[in-house]
């Protein structure tokens, strides 16, 4: 007679053990932050005026300056964030500061979702590797999307993590959800790209499944991306005819291999594009080569410390985050990978925290000294290259006021619209409106601009010796300071004083607020989708 034998179980994963912290990690959250602040105050915000794209951004809820164009791939998400600060002055160094205070509060918040999944050295050291980059340093004060993409990216993969970890909660579910909408608020194309990964482990990680946290996630990104997509049936004719066209802007999405492109925009380009420029600073892009190999060695690492999920979800959404700017555009822009290496952050601080531990385990002075020795040399680099970006943007934005202030002497003050290469920076320097005949911006007709001359002061910009256009040939041109990569300017100015040769106040009706009418660009057919500039 045979043993009856009860049937065997399908074994099950063991949930992760989330941590009860033995040792404080806010206190050292906040120091980062504080030191965060502090080299922001120092190098980056003295002297510093709104860059290009700011100026875009800033100037839909205030500034200096009626609202620039607002082209097809942008998203609104930033202009919300800086429109307390905006709404209240007009002056930078307290937008600046504004900025800097939020982005640090910020990124204690973001690391502190993590405190329950990591223990506080590699929480901490995350957040000092990811604060000492020179991408995050830089845009930390400024009103640029990126680095709230990456702050939001983090605090969303510590959510995740703790929900498949084994925590129950309603907190884990909601704060996944707002995260990612505030991503998906601040660059729809990256909120896409966030919840592929993790909705996926939301779903996937065996005995650990959350369809709760998948729906919430997804309910974030459509909430993220509800407001871009109303502007986009209200001005744009429509979610494809928007896509077609910010997939246009961004130069056609597709198999575009840019790592290159990303290594040589690390020696201090804010912009890469086209990036044809020669490498002449390999150093700067040493800890970029290293953190793939660090990244998978920190993940290896954590998982024989029990922490394997954590480190996985990390660099998986990481890597997702990256692909697009490394793989799909022609161009790049350190600002680009701000997401992925704050969630890359976490599993190389596992690989150092690993490191230093054995070291001091084995009672090895010399292996600490040169692991310290490492990061301080790759925290100058990242200072140094901070400080050479930083008085770049402020000559660059020095130029801009230049060119403005020299427009203002000649006449051409609020009300009044700026038209030509570099306008959309330019105008708002001056306090005028930016509008284009041509290219990315384009918003009026050579017709509209002519109308609105006769009523408003005008300026159309040009660079060195390049052809007016043909609506201004038989305008004055007029001498203009030079500005950085565009050279010595030339100002064509539409009326004169035909006894003196000086701009004048202009024919009756002079100075009324120009009333331009709308202007719908139809995009060419394109099989790409594109992602936020």
């Amino acid at each position: 007679m045979q043993e009856c034998r009860p049937p065997r179980s399908t074994p099950r994963a063991e949930p992760l053990q989330l941590r009860r912290p033995t040792s404080r990690p806010l206190p050292w959250l906040i120091t980062v932050a504080v030191v965060f602040v502090v080299v922001q105050l120092a190098l980056v915000v003295p002297g510093s005026g709104l860059a290009w794209d700011e100026t875009v951004y800033v100037s839909q809820v205030g500034g200096n300056a009626p609202p620039a164009f607002f082209s097809a791939p942008r998203a609104r998400g930033i202009s919300y964030l800086v429109a307390p600060a905006a709404a209240l002055t007009t002056s930078t160094t307290v937008l600046r500061i504004y900025l800097a205070l939020l982005s640090a509060a910020a990124l204690v918040v973001a690391l502190w979702i993590w405190r329950k999944v990591l223990p506080a050295p590699v929480l901490v050291g995350a957040g000092a590797l990811f604060a000492g980059l020179w991408p995050t340093l830089f845009y930390g004060p400024m009103a640029m999307p990126n680095l709230w993409c990456a702050l939001g990216a983090l605090a969303a993969a510590g959510w995740v993590v703790r929900a498949v970890g084994g925590a129950g909660g309603r907190a884990e579910v909601v704060g996944a959800g707002a995260a990612v909408a505030l991503v998906a608020l601040m660059r729809p194309a990256d909120g896409v790209w966030l919840t592929l990964p993790l909705a996926l482990a939301a779903v996937v990680v065996p005995g650990r499944r959350r369809p709760d946290l998948c729906a919430a996630l997804l309910l974030g990104l459509l909430a993220g991306c509800a407001p871009w997509v109303v502007e986009a049936y209200a001005h744009h004719g429509g979610v494809r005819a928007r896509l077609h066209r910010a997939s246009e802007i961004q130069g056609g999405l597709g198999w575009n291999i840019a790592v290159d492109d990303q290594v040589r925009s690390l020696e201090g380009r804010t912009l890469c594009r086209p990036c044809d420029i020669p490498w002449k600073r390999p150093g700067t892009a040493v800890w970029w080569a290293a953190v793939p190999f660090l990244a998978v060695w920190g993940t290896v690492v954590a998982r024989r410390a029990g922490r394997g999920t954590v480190a996985l979800v990390a660099t998986a959404t990481a890597g997702s985050l990256a692909v697009p700017y490394l793989f799909l555009i022609e161009y790049s822009a350190p600002r680009f990978l701000l997401p992925a290496y704050a969630l890359l952050a976490v599993p190389v601080a596992e690989c150092f925290f690993h490191l230093f531990t054995r070291a001091r385990d084995a009672r090895r002075p010399v292996g600490v000294a040169l692991l310290a020795l490492v990061l301080a040399g790759h925290l100058a680099v990242q200072l140094h290259v901070l400080s050479r970006v930083a008085a770049s943007s402020h000559s660059t934005s020095a130029d801009y006021a230049a060119v403005a202030g020299a427009l203002n002497r000649l006449g051409v003050r609020p009300p009044c619209v700026v038209s030509g290469e570099q306008a959309v920076p330019i105008a708002y320097y001056a306090g005028c409106s930016s509008r284009q005949t041509s290219g990315h911006d384009t918003s009026i007709t050579p017709g509209a601009i002519k109308a609105v001359a006769r009523r408003t002061p005008v300026a159309v910009l040009v660079t060195g010796r390049a052809e007016p256009p043909a609506y201004a040939r038989a305008w004055r041109s007029v001498p203009l300071p030079p500005t950085r990569g565009a050279g010595p300017y030339r100002g064509l100015l539409p009326w004169t004083d035909t006894a003196s040769g000086a701009a004048v106040a202009g024919p009756p009706g002079y100075g009324v607020p120009p009333s331009f009418p709308s202007i719908h660009v139809t995009p060419k057919r394109t099989t790409s989708a594109a992602s936020n500039r």
